[in-house]
């Protein structure tokens, strides 16, 4: 029955205290937890209550301005005197107070010495306070507002005190001590990436209960002190993960030089209370940290005698812990593959030159491109390579004298060969042997006048630091900042200087003074004209890279490369299965290579039908010329197998003489080798070496890390997921359910998740059920409601095949149904565009990189089985006619039909039948998933079971990093050996 006609409003709930001080005491605890007083008298006169003999002597009468009107309330204490006062003793009531900010209130209750205990809420990540009034009244506060759905509470029980004026409080509060606050400042020069690194710092370390402090401006920051630092909670760092550059700013601080700057920076990190400090930055950034941890205790010391600190504080930060990370775009640390915003760079300087070729081409222009690197030429190398730039200076490996003209023949050459463009890349740092800087003017007056040449400049300059980053420098930054974290909380005062590096794929922590000494040495070797030590104290793969670049640039009709006509070769090369980026950038470096060498090679059109069919031509060194920056597949691919007319592929290839065969392609394709493979007895044709070279979106292919197209598809889902996340915080209360490729690879959804900032990610390897939805629903409406009138788009990324019967659609349904009304729920299918587009840069690389060493593979198989085999030893089907004539070329040997891969940073060539034990060929994927560890991140950064508030994770992070020692850097870049650690 309504009663609604009654008009019944609710007026106010009412407090009664016994004594003067009880009654004060309720109205300031009321007070400090926001209420505002409206009306506070002592009455001269005796006042009476309804329903009660008490004498009122005071009331006070307190309004809580709620952020929803409805949720405002009334309060109002009395202090009474009476016979029937004392009965008022005892009868304590439960108030429910929902607070936005547990963390605050926490706070509050420690500054009034109010005992409180915690207890976790079964629907939501944030635990629940409960505490008692000085009236014995129990008080919880809860991070929700929705009355009528608070679940019963039995766990929690706060005993009502029987003597309020003295209180009897015996809870166990938690321990607070040995929590670590750790500073994070950016400096240098800025970097795409840097943010993400913010962002994990910042997140990891509220989810590590510690409490992180962003310092502003760099190093000038640390020394202003004052609003210059100050702590960061979670929804600080929303949004970073899209941005360029640094949001908490960069200086340079020449305060900072002199011993008084940086004893002012110690004095403002201890008044903060920070004991660790996360710098991300340059060599020498890193280096002014180094040199602030070996200061410290100077500084410290100093302080205390100048009287600037206590005798306690000097003895509570008698150390600080430095762990640092390089965002640098020039790739310039010696001890790591890859330092934060490099990759960013490297794509902002292809899609610059990608432009600047088709207006090249139109006008049959020369383009000379400055691109930076003033000690290190990995930016300049790695946009050679992947745009076709066909002439190249860096700083560690100087031209021979002479080069004027060896560049002008060289270029003539490609011109006279049917190109109608030219491009030289030059490093900002480029020198002759005679350490004379070469310019990018230099080289254009050197092509307008020689050879007659438009030529044009262009330096790209600051462009290279600028625009969102890419998804390597988020997925990197944010991997290296969550494991600073971890290296801090690790650590002891005698644990040196940290750097968190990148080798073999792997997460490091490196001694921070050792590798920075590294990587001045390379500075040092070019100026004392060893460009040997220089190349040297690069990786391997850097010399390999450049070994293999001067080996395809250029077209060389005479080259000394050309092998005898003995060893030349036939190779064919087909694609099969989906198209990804990078298939035709590797077909143009093994093409062009080839060629160089004398070898054939043959295109096989439309995969293995078109084989089949005979579809084959010879491929020349312009068909191929502008394939570098083309994505799909220009040959033509399929899902097709070769079993469906076995004997026509072998006809095909014994009538075209293939001596080695290259796949390029995915699952489809390692089961096409593997079939072939498996063919030989029956089959001479096929007894030549054969490579796969993986390529597919899916990142599914046994024996490699990396697939080609993973990156390119990865980059369009954080692309995507960009927009999306625009369009949802648009909508403040929306939350997008997005599915991704990946077959029943959870690759893609969990790398992209992670960079993408995705709330969570749902993987075949990990499925989909009630109780993982119910959890993340929990907390998408924990969010939600804190985030009242101030909501921020979320999305969360859906496998393909994550579960077969929670699609995409029914997930984004439960959410919707599931949300009470605080958010909406919508779904996004980005199907075929994830195999689409330009390659990127980094996939242009590893096709190169994956190219070269095929050919040269194959060209050392090929060799090893040139003879003519006794026929008698070949076992052949009765029915099937023995040949008088087998190929020059005749292997069955298991090991020449192999897979290469990218394991670590190094190429690896397995053989494919040694992978079959280690391939779910029901599922299509190999048993070994090494990109597990960065799965659990994806939950903790974005919140799930994370007490945002007041710190800690239910779930516990397993840290991936290896440790080194100087001892181990030596041995890499000093003696050129090899880790087991790594491996």
């Amino acid at each position: 029955m309504s009663n609604s006609g009654l008009g019944v409003d609710f007026s106010h709930l009412a407090l009664v205290a016994t004594s003067a001080h009880t009654f004060e005491a309720t109205v300031d605890f009321y007070v400090s937890l926001g209420l505002s007083v409206v009306r506070k008298v002592t009455h001269d006169r005796a006042q009476r209550d309804i329903g009660h003999e008490n004498n009122i002597v005071s009331e006070a009468w307190l309004h809580l301005f709620a952020t929803r009107s409805e949720n405002s309330v009334t309060l109002r204490i009395i202090y009474v005197e009476g016979k029937s006062a004392s009965k008022s003793k005892g009868n304590a009531i439960r108030i429910c107070l929902a607070a936005q900010d547990m963390k605050a209130v926490k706070a509050i209750l420690k500054d009034m010495d109010c005992a409180f205990t915690e207890h976790a809420d079964p629907k939501y990540p944030v635990a629940r306070i409960a505490t008692h009034d000085p009236l014995g009244n129990d008080v919880f506060f809860t991070p929700h507002a929705n009355t009528f759905s608070i679940p019963s509470s039995p766990e929690i029980k706060v005993e009502a005190r029987t003597e309020p004026e003295v209180p009897p409080f015996n809870l166990d509060v938690p321990a607070q001590g040995g929590r670590k606050n750790i500073g994070i400042l950016t400096s240098g020069g800025d970097a795409q990436g840097m943010n993400a690194c913010v962002r994990a710092v910042v997140r990891m370390s509220i989810a590590r209960n510690c409490r992180p402090f962003l310092v502003y401006e760099g190093y000038q920051g640390l020394v202003d002190g004052g609003d210059k630092i100050r702590e960061a909670g979670w929804s600080d760092v929303s949004g970073f993960l899209t941005l360029g550059g640094t949001m908490i700013g960069t200086a340079r601080c020449a305060a900072f030089r002199e011993i008084e700057g940086r004893r002012t920076g110690v004095l403002n990190l201890i008044k903060h209370g920070i004991d660790a400090l996360v710098v991300i930055g340059g060599d020498g950034s890193l280096t002014g940290a180094d040199r602030l941890r070996a200061e410290w205790p100077d500084h410290v010391r100093a302080l205390e005698r100048e009287g600037r600190i206590g005798r306690e504080e000097a003895r509570k930060y008698s150390s600080l812990m430095i762990v640092g990370m390089v965002g640098s775009i020039d790739n310039d640390l010696a001890s790591t593959d890859m330092t934060i915003g490099a990759c960013s760079a490297l794509e902002r300087i292809c899609e610059s030159v990608d432009a600047i070729l088709s207006t090249a081409t139109s006008h049959q222009r020369a383009f000379v491109v400055e691109v930076m690197g003033r000690h290190c030429g990995w930016l300049a190398l790695n946009a050679a390579i992947s745009t076709g730039a066909d002439y190249l200076f860096i700083p560690e490996a100087p031209p021979k004298n002479g080069w004027e003209d060896a560049m002008c023949a060289t270029l003539k050459a490609s011109r006279d060969a049917g190109k109608r463009t030219s491009l030289v890349i030059v490093a900002e740092g480029a020198v002759d042997r005679q350490l004379r800087p070469i310019r990018a003017n230099e080289v254009r007056d050197i092509l307008a006048t020689r050879l007659g040449y438009d030529t044009r400049v262009t330096i790209l300059g600051h462009v290279q630091r600028g625009g969102a980053p890419a998804h390597f420098d988020r997925f990197l930054g944010t991997m290296q900042g969550a494991e600073a974290v971890e290296a801090i909380l690790r650590a002891t005062p005698s644990t040196p200087s940290l750097v968190i590096g990148m080798l073999e794929n792997k997460i490091t922590t490196q001694p921070l003074k050792e590798a920075i000494e590294l990587t001045g040495q390379v500075a040092q070797a070019i100026e004392s004209l060893n460009f040997d030590r220089a190349m040297g104290l690069r990786s391997a793969s850097f010399a390999k890279q450049l070994t293999s670049y001067k080996e395809i640039a250029n077209f060389n009709p005479d080259s000394k490369m050309k092998l005898p006509n003995e060893q030349r070769l036939r190779i064919a090369i087909v694609h099969a299965g989906a198209p990804a980026g990078g298939m035709n950038t590797a077909t143009r470096s093994a093409v062009r290579l080839c060629i160089n060498r004398g070898h054939t090679v043959l295109g096989v059109h439309n995969g293995f039908p078109g084989l089949m069919r005979g579809e084959i031509s010879e491929l020349d060194w312009l068909t191929v010329d502008g394939w570098t920056i083309a994505g799909g597949s220009r040959l033509g691919t399929n899902r097709d197998q070769p079993g469906l007319q076995m004997g026509a592929v072998a006809y095909q290839m014994q009538k075209h003489n293939v001596q080695a065969l290259m796949v390029v392609g995915g699952f489809e394709a390692f089961t096409a080798v593997l079939e072939l493979g498996r063919n030989r007895t029956q089959y001479p044709a096929f007894c030549i070496p054969m490579v796969l070279v993986p390529a597919t979106v899916s990142n599914n292919v046994p024996g490699t890390e990396f697939s080609l197209g993973a990156d390119t598809a990865a980059n369009v889902i954080v692309r995507s997921t960009d927009m999306i996340k625009q369009s949802a915080s648009s909508n403040r209360r929306r939350v997008f359910v997005i599915e991704v490729q990946g077959g029943n690879c959870g690759f893609l959804a969990v790398t992209a998740g992670l960079s993408g900032g995705s709330t969570t990610v749902y993987t075949p390897e990990e499925g989909v059920d009630l109780t993982r939805l119910q959890r993340d629903i929990a907390h998408l409406r924990a969010r939600y409601i804190k985030e009242l009138g101030r909501s921020e788009g979320r999305v969360t990324l859906c496998n393909e095949n994550a579960s077969k019967i929670y699609s995409t659609e029914m997930i984004a349904s439960i959410y919707e149904a599931e949300s009470g009304g605080f958010y909406g729920a919508r779904t996004s299918v980005l199907g075929h565009l994830q195999q689409g587009g330009t390659p990127s840069p980094l996939d242009r690389c590893r096709a190169n990189t994956m190219a070269v060493d095929s050919v040269n593979w194959l060209q050392a198989r090929c060799w090893d089985a040139m003879h003519i085999p006794n026929e008698n030893n070949v076992r052949l089907p009765s029915d099937q006619l023995k040949r008088k004539y087998f190929p020059c070329v005749y292997t069955d040997a298991p090991q020449t039909a192999a897979v290469i891969g990218v394991v670590g940073s190094e190429v690896r060539f397995t053989p494919i039948s040694d992978l079959v034990v280690h391939t779910d060929f029901a599922r299509r994927v190999p048993r070994t998933i090494w990109w597990e560890a960065s799965r659990q991140l994806i939950d903790i950064l974005s919140g799930v079971g994370v007490d945002i508030e007041n710190g800690g994770c239910v779930s516990e992070y397993k840290s991936c990093a290896v440790d080194l020692t100087a001892d181990d850097l030596m041995r890499l870049y000093g003696q050129h050996g090899r880790l087991a650690k790594l491996s």
